[in-house]
């Protein structure tokens, strides 16, 4: 039975319909919800991209405002939280683990686009990022 369900949101169609799924898993089991963005303005190194920074972060904190209140909607106990790179080594698959252990979530919910082949290799994967290091139950949603 899961408890505490992390879900990592980015916009996308596909992160959408994670969403809606961990929504509904956690009003069945009657679990909290805890949706976070990552925002990587690490490598935004020179100065005039801070403005560039700031949009990120407001957009995201947008995209978490819009994530809360689906979940809200459908009565479910839900937190948000905008988590940031803070070095150069860091990936979102790792602050997405990261955060799923120091808050104790019982599972990761999140969405993965099944590329494969080139596209996958020069894009690399979130999601299979996550699945590799996570120590906790990971439920890939496909999209559609």
């Amino acid at each position: 039975m899961y408890k505490r369900i992390l879900v990592p949101v980015d916009g996308s169609n596909t992160s959408n319909i994670a969403l809606d799924e961990a929504i509904r898993l956690a009003k069945g089991q009657q679990a909290g919800l805890r949706i976070v963005h990552v925002v990587d303005t690490i490598n935004l190194n020179v100065d005039s991209m801070a403005d560039i920074a700031g949009t990120l972060r407001e957009s995201g904190r947008k995209l978490l405002r819009e994530a809360e209140a689906r979940a809200r909607r459908a009565r479910v106990k839900t937190e948000t939280e905008l988590l940031e790179i803070q070095k150069v080594s860091e990936r979102i698959s790792d602050l997405v683990v990261k955060k799923a252990a120091t808050w104790r979530a019982d599972v990761i919910v999140m969405g993965t686009h099944g590329r494969r082949g080139l596209n996958r290799l020069l894009l690399g994967s979130v999601a299979d990022g996550v699945v590799r290091v996570s120590s906790i139950p990971v439920l890939l949603i496909r999209g559609k």
